[in-house]
């Protein structure tokens, strides 16, 4: 007999990983406290956006460069759908620089 259990996959984007992994632990508390099991938080790749670009203005003098960089740091957790759980995590304080996504999954167990 198989049943189906719900999951909410909890995806974070931020370029400041000191409040991606705040809120991440944060999350882990709250589970923790509920006492339900929690996957993750699971790094996942770091995307670099890189732009070279030329110090001089007018293209005159040296070749001179001007390297940046923005790092995108990514997160997933997946926690079991619990009324209590999920409000509070809704309820947390998210900075204005993070992304949340939450996606609500059926999985199948036997």
């Amino acid at each position: 007999m198989m049943r189906s259990q719900q999951i909410a996959r909890i995806k974070l984007h931020c370029t400041d990983v000191k409040e991606l992994n705040r809120l991440t632990s944060e999350i882990a508390r709250i589970a923790q406290k509920a006492k339900t099991k929690i996957r993750g938080p699971i790094a996942l790749p770091t995307r670099r956006l890189r732009i070279t670009t030329r110090k001089s203005p007018c293209g005159e003098g040296t070749e001179t460069w001007e390297h940046y960089e923005l790092r995108i740091h990514k997160r997933l957790v997946d926690i079991p759908v619990d009324d209590r759980t999920m409000r509070d995590i809704v309820k947390l304080h998210v900075p204005r620089n993070v992304n949340v996504e939450i996606e609500l999954k059926e999985i199948e167990r036997y």
